[in-house]
């Protein structure tokens, strides 16, 4: 059950300050009432609910639908080793299990998938990089509900970002099911007697209120740090604050892309190679994953969905990684 106003904007202003937390709701109020969006989204595919059927009816006439839902529940396991010169020692193998775009209440099949995936895998910490829910307004009950059932499955510590489907008024349930939400905030992991930061924003792609300085403003120079957006579209800011690593999602990889994962759009205004996967920019190492749901409609063709195992190396360490390297 949804908590009552009241309390909602009492615990969000006192876990946020009064202005980020009315700043958010209010953008919210004026989104939900216009539902179509603002600005850079307006009349955006996403909130324009009505066409959805008929997506859905162009992609059955086609012969397509069906194989792409089945598509849609294959959730793969990938992994990537990240050598980086400015990793601590202690930190070497740390291994983050990266989660993003989940739609959980749109997704069953993929979210069963998910399920018997999370037990067997091993990780030292869980990021997850926003979109929980599957509608971009309105009740957010059943996102909270499919969340409780995957927070179950994993292990502590798991931090978390909002996306541009979720609402600010999740964050208190969120946090209750033990995910350490980030919003415009940064934390230390600590091995030992050295640490990482790890800084997450607010979302950047539509409600626009991230803010990668208060982000950052507590991590000391020189530390190794790594950045959660829910979109990569921030990399240029994120580099040249001097991220080591940007790690996000949004982009569903095209979701549904030509043969060859060529996706026909990324609903990004960012350069195609960075909508999905591996890349790099300036000094810093980016991901951005290809998420777990899918949106508007519950098919995938020729873009699975995936989570993702980063592995984190320092270069001055003897390892072997095999096959899955890609130095920072």
């Amino acid at each position: 059950m949804e908590p009552s106003q009241p309390s909602v904007v009492s615990l969000l202003e006192k876990r946020l300050g009064r202005l980020h937390a009315r700043q958010r709701l209010g953008i919210e109020a004026d989104h939900e009432a216009q539902i179509f969006g603002q600005g850079l989204n307006f009349f955006h595919i996403e909130n324009w609910y009505s066409v959805h059927s008929l997506i859905r009816g162009v992609f059955k006439l086609s012969g397509l639908y069906w194989r792409g839902v089945k598509n849609a529940a294959d959730v793969r396991v990938n992994e990537t080793d990240l050598v980086f010169a400015s990793l601590p020692r202690a930190f070497e193998g740390f291994t983050l299990l990266h989660i993003s775009d989940l739609h959980v209440d749109m997704n069953n099949a993929a979210m069963q998938r998910l399920a018997e995936l999370l037990p067997s895998l091993a990780y030292d910490a869980c990021v997850l990089t926003g979109d929980f829910r599957g509608a971009t307004f309105g009740p957010f009950d059943a996102a909270l509900e499919g969340m409780a059932k995957i927070c179950a499955l994993l292990r502590a510590p798991t931090y978390g970002v909002l996306g541009n489907h979720d609402t600010i008024r999740m964050v208190p349930a969120l946090e209750d099911l033990g995910i350490r939400m980030l919003l415009n905030e940064c934390v230390p992991i600590s091995r030992g007697d050295e640490q990482i930061y790890l800084a997450g924003i607010d979302d950047a792609h539509f409600y626009r209120v991230d803010s990668i300085e208060k982000a950052a403003s507590a991590i000391p120079p020189d530390s190794f740090t790594i950045m959660l957006s829910h979109t990569p579209e921030i990399y240029r800011h994120a580099a040249h604050a001097g991220f080591d690593l940007l790690l996000s999602g949004h982009t569903h990889g095209g979701q549904i892309c030509l043969p060859g994962s060529v996706p026909i759009t990324l609903d990004s205004m960012l350069p195609r190679r960075f909508g999905a996967g591996l890349w790099n920019y300036h000094q810093m190492t980016g991901y951005t994953s290809v998420g777990v749901g899918s949106s508007v409609v519950p098919i995938r063709l020729n873009c699975p969905p995936e989570i993702t195992l980063h592995h984190l190396h320092s270069a001055h360490a003897d390892i072997n990684k095999g096959d899955r390297e890609y130095a920072a």
